[in-house]
């Protein structure tokens, strides 16, 4: 059996959402420095959570997007609100088991130095376990 926390979450999830958003939208971890050249951008990190300690693993993810626009931001991350409440709930990876999908911060304008761009971001806490 695989340990609690060995899910590579960020990974499954910029796999996931990609294939759901297409190519016309970039998803990754860590931003580019050609930011500008590739927008719409989604930024998916693992920002903390726990686990029970065997199997179930509970991390909390913010995903965040920047656009050149506000309401573009604000339109995919709504997008990206619903794939995960309607589609990653109770749904199964390669990798990866997903049960419930908690709102912890709901989408909202983020600060960014980068006044060309607009970024709207979310908390997400997952509940998830590796496959078996």
């Amino acid at each position: 059996m695989a340990a609690v926390g060995s899910v590579d979450v960020e990974l499954e999830l910029i796999g996931w959402l990609q294939a759901r958003l297409g190519d016309e939208v970039v998803v990754r971890d860590e931003l580019d420095n050609n930011l500008l050249q590739e927008l719409p951008t989604v930024q998916v990190q693992v920002v903390g959570g726990g686990d029970d300690g065997l199997r179930l693993d509970r991390p909390l993810v913010d995903i965040d997007v920047y656009d050149s626009t506000r309401a573009g931001a604000i339109a995919l991350s709504a997008t990206i609100r619903g794939l995960l409440a309607e589609q990653l709930r109770g749904s199964r990876t390669t990798h990866a088991v997903f049960g419930a999908i908690d709102l912890i911060a709901r989408p909202a304008q983020r600060p960014y130095e980068n006044t060309a761009l607009r970024r709207v971001g979310a908390t997400y806490q997952l509940y998830c376990h590796p496959v078996s």
